[in-house]
């Protein structure tokens, strides 16, 4: 798959990136893309919900009145679940939500991720930009020229830029990350996949490998 490098300025460099078909060009699965994002959804959860029991909530743990002879239904202690400022009965208890995936199912959800953003041709390269100084309007002047600048995008680099990093950081609507933290969900959650020239290389070197 042969995709056109543009400069900062929108423009055509005359340059292109060769894409490798078993990645941007497979046959995607669906049901691998929802196991790794709700696999993703649940390992933000924090699962500290915790409720006291009767043995936890404070109150005295002597018996209310005898068991037999008042008329009235059995009592145990003020610390009883049906009464007010009671324990709870099978509240939740601190646990993981964590889902385990196997590492191929895992790969597979990625492939077939940016396959779609490949079959919807959401995918955008640009040449290596470097920034002299952090400065968010320098780049979204870039991402308005990529005519990127309103959508929701994932802008990939090869390896950590200080200045390009914190550059993006102020900008809600874009997610700067490295090409070896992509996932599948946050793949998903863009409209627009935004490559530098060298991370997209990077994936024709790993193809040839």
């Amino acid at each position: 798959m042969q995709v056109e490098v543009l400069n900062t300025k929108g423009k055509k460099t005359g340059r292109t990136v060769e894409l490798p078909e078993e990645i941007f060009g497979a046959e995607p699965n669906n049901h691998v893309i929802y196991l790794a994002v709700k696999q993703y959804l649940a390992a933000q959860r924090q699962g500290t919900h915790k409720v006291k029991t009767r043995a936890e909530v404070q109150g005295a743990s002597r018996k209310l009145h005898r068991q037999k002879g008042t008329g009235g239904s059995r009592k145990g202690n003020i610390r009883n679940p049906l009464y007010k400022g009671g324990g709870t009965i099978f509240g939740p208890k601190p646990h993981s939500y964590d889902i385990k995936l196997n590492r191929k199912v895992k790969d597979l959800a990625r492939i077939s991720a940016l396959s779609y953003k490949a079959k919807e041709n959401a995918i955008v390269v640009v040449e290596d930009i470097s920034l002299d100084t952090p400065k968010t309007k320098g780049m979204m002047d870039i991402l308005g020229s990529l005519k990127v600048a309103e959508k929701k995008l994932m802008f990939v680099l090869p390896e950590y830029n200080d200045n390009v990093q914190l550059s993006l950081r102020n900008v809600p609507s874009v997610l700067g990350v490295l090409l070896s933290d992509i996932n599948t969900y946050d793949i998903v959650n863009s409209e627009v996949l935004v490559m530098t020239e060298s991370a997209a290389k990077i994936f024709s070197e790993q193809d040839a490998e």
